[in-house]
């Protein structure tokens, strides 16, 4: 009999939002494969955690889902988990999922925490539709295209964005949308938490003059 394959949700910032079945997964597994070893070690000595674990991650993907499946294979049980959050949503975890789910191995989650739920739940705008896009083109042509189309949908949308591209999202948003209300959050459950709510211009003008830091999520 294969082994079960556990999306484990895990902390976006404050090490106390973790549920307690998630903890009990964590240490009932015969392995944590974790995209940073080091990063969740500090998550797994606050709950006790001395399962082994392995790194995977963008770069090691490839090789390591063939680890995890023989694994899998041989009857073991695996918790996957990502630096921040629900495993699978903006990282490689999704590799290995549809990987189990070809092979036929039990994939079960264990829900949690997801930086872009919270951050839509508390910026006001509609959350019955929306369209999660993760990170957008680097490319700025390729942006507004995607945002030109985003927009005669007319949900809520929301985006995550990198310190050093925020200022440039915000005039494409502007560019597209005109200046419109956006909501900025950065920084969810962490000690500098913040979440802005004002035009794309004004946002753009505060972040030029106070250096970004973080990620951000932006709900247009």
């Amino acid at each position: 009999m294969p082994g079960t394959l556990y999306i484990v949700s895990t902390p976006i910032g404050n090490l106390g939002d973790i549920t307690f079945r998630a903890v009990e997964t964590l240490k009932g597994v015969d392995l944590i494969a974790c995209e940073d070893t080091r990063h969740s070690r500090i998550l797994l000595d606050r709950y006790a955690v001395t399962t082994p674990t392995t790194s995977y991650f963008e770069y090691n993907k490839v090789t390591k889902t063939e680890y995890l499946l023989a694994q899998l294979k041989a009857g073991k049980s695996v918790a996957l988990i990502s630096d921040a959050g629900t495993p699978g949503i903006s990282d490689p975890g999704h590799t290995v999922i549809t990987a189990a789910i070809a092979a036929r191995i039990p994939v079960v989650p264990i829900p949690g925490p997801a930086a872009f739920v919270a951050a839509l739940v508390v910026s006001g705008k509609p959350a019955h539709k929306f369209a999660y896009e993760g990170f957008l083109s680097t490319k700025s042509a390729a942006r507004r295209r995607r945002l030109e189309i985003l927009k005669e949908e007319g949900r809520t949308v929301v985006l995550y964005e990198s310190p050093h591209r925020i200022l440039k999202l915000l005039e494409d948003v502007t560019a597209v949308y005109g200046d419109v209300e956006v909501v900025i959050a950065r920084e969810l459950t962490k000690k500098f938490e913040e979440v802005r709510r004002d035009t794309a211009n004004a946002l753009r003008a505060h972040y030029a003059a106070a250096k970004p830091k973080g990620e951000f999520i932006v709900i247009i």
